[in-house]
């Protein structure tokens, strides 16, 4: 019977056994620590700790699907057990220790271990390639590498940082910098940097430095041309320009539709051509084309025709005038009928007034009263004072043909005195011009209705003047009537009168018309 009971009691003692046991396997919790990133070929430490445990604990490392990697053990109690691990590409993934007691075990936390590989060889490549567009194109620039994970990318353009408030603005997506429309203000040179943190633990590698070139649009092609004396005869030069335009470009000339030469300008945005050149002759009609990859233009068309100078010359002045109504300067032009390529020198009381120089300036002050204005075409008197007083003429030859005949106007006299110094003096020729009175429109419209209202009042002047002069002429005509006809008279003598009167009347009215008209 007493067996029976002890039979009975056994499985009730197995489930406690192994109750206790599955408790002390649950209450038994390690704890894991380590990195979750390193770099490539670093070492790194995971230690496990089982808090509140009696020695001996053994501890293991395992990496993914349960793989033991290390294992350690601690003896004293409270004491972590240290893995030490140098970094591969195969150490990335997921990590956990076990620890392991007299009848308990127990699993860590999981650290996922991300491993970083140091950016190398980094380099910019481009869209297109080379980097080079027209404006308005797109421009993509990429930082690329040779090896690298967990890369961050820093751009930088002519050595300066570029970020979202740069100027001109730039796109940041990925290792790329793009440049949707670019523009002149985009040319120049870029590199970037490509890095990665770990830590406290930065590690970059930078590339050398790619030159972007943004090429601008040719603009129409403008043309000119010049003569010049080559022993006894005559050559000329075509210019072909643009004003705006990225070089290289192609430069061709043609004349009367045949092209005569081309040339590409590789540094600048102008080329010359030579021509056979006569004064007074037509040589053809000269036009320009410039060519580039995408762009041909052509420039007006013309006539390559040197006229010698010639015909009537003449200087005109004009004076100019202070606020203050006195003589300030005094401006001399030179007229001429024909010339393309005209010479002019000044001259006062036949004395060269300016240095003979071909200077081809739009204002050009020689000497401190004078200056020579629109190519040598206008004197201006800056100062005027007895001194400038005197006769001026200008003269005028052919630029290309320093032996030339001279055509020279007539002289034209400039006084300067105290008097008209203060005043506006008329002018001494016939080829002067008259000072120049100016009046504002505030004035003019003064003007225009004080004149109406002077008229109005002529008028109405008028109108009252003839009222009153028929008023006069009729009471006239009644009081001679009153004073012909006598009360104490006879009527036969005062019909007689009557018709006297009436023969009077008529007579009067009839002065009285004629006075009245």
């Amino acid at each position: 019977m007493k067996n029976l009971q002890t039979l009975n009691f056994a499985p009730i003692l197995a489930l406690a056994s192994l109750f206790i046991n599955i408790s002390g396997s649950i209450d038994l919790h390690p704890v894991l620590t380590g990195p979750h990133m390193a770099y490539l070929s670093s070492r790194v430490a995971f230690r496990c700790i089982v808090s509140d445990s009696s020695p001996p604990i053994t501890y293991e490392l395992m990496g993914d699907g349960g793989v033991p990697i290390a294992t350690g053990t601690d003896l004293q109690g409270d004491q972590p057990a240290s893995f030490f691990l140098k970094v591969a590409a195969t150490s990335e993934g997921s990590y956990r220790c076990k620890a392991t007691t007299e009848g308990s075990t127990g699993v860590s936390n999981i650290i996922k271990l991300s491993v970083v590989t140091p950016a190398s060889n980094t380099r910019v490549t481009s869209e297109p390639f080379p980097p080079v567009a027209y404006e308005g194109s797109r421009i993509v620039l990429k930082c690329n590498v040779t090896k690298g994970s967990h890369l961050s990318y820093t751009w930088f353009f002519n050595r300066k940082e570029v970020i979202s408030l740069t100027s001109p603005p730039f796109h940041l997506t990925g290792n790329e910098l793009v440049m949707a429309e670019v523009t002149p203000e985009h040319a120049g040179h870029y590199s970037c940097m490509a890095w990665s943190m770990v830590h406290d633990t930065r590690r970059f590698s930078g590339s050398t430095e790619v030159k972007v070139k943004v090429k601008a649009y040719v603009s129409k092609p403008k043309i000119s041309f010049s003569i010049f004396k080559e022993g006894d005869g005559y050559r000329g030069n075509v210019t072909c320009w643009s004003s705006r335009g990225s070089p290289p470009v192609n430069f061709s000339l043609s004349v009367d539709d045949k092209e005569i030469d081309s040339v590409t300008a590789t540094e600048s945005l102008v080329a010359w051509f030579p021509v056979a050149m006569v004064p007074g002759l037509d040589m053809g009609v000269a036009r320009c084309r410039v060519k580039t990859e995408i762009q041909e233009l052509m420039s007006e068309p013309v006539t390559l025709e040197v006229v010698p100078v010639g015909g009537d010359v003449k200087v005109e002045v004009e004076y100019f005038y202070r606020a203050d109504s006195r003589l300030a300067a005094a401006s001399l032009s030179c007229l001429f009928s024909r010339g393309t390529f005209p010479y002019i020198s000044w001259l006062l009381n036949d004395s060269v007034l300016l240095p003979e120089t071909h200077a081809d300036t739009q204002f050009q002050p020689v000497q401190p009263h004078f200056a020579l204005a629109n190519r040598r075409h206008s004197l201006v008197l800056t100062m005027l004072t007895s001194e400038e007083t005197g006769y001026y003429r200008c003269r005028v030859r052919d630029s290309y043909d320093d032996s030339g005949p001279w055509v020279e106007s007539v002289a034209v006299l400039v006084r300067v005195t105290d008097r008209n110094l203060n005043s506006m003096p008329r002018a001494t020729s016939p080829t002067e011009t008259p000072p120049k009175l100016f009046i504002t429109t505030t004035e003019a419209i003064s003007i225009a209705f004080c004149c109406f209202l002077l008229l109005m009042l002529a008028v109405g002047v008028a109108c009252v003047y003839r009222m009153f002069a028929l008023n006069h002429a009729h009471a006239q005509i009644a009081t001679t009537i009153s004073d012909a006809l006598p009360l104490s008279a006879p009527a036969s003598h005062l019909r007689d009168k009557q018709a006297q009167t009436t023969s009077t009347n008529s007579d009067v009215l009839s002065q009285t018309r004629e006075i009245t008209v």
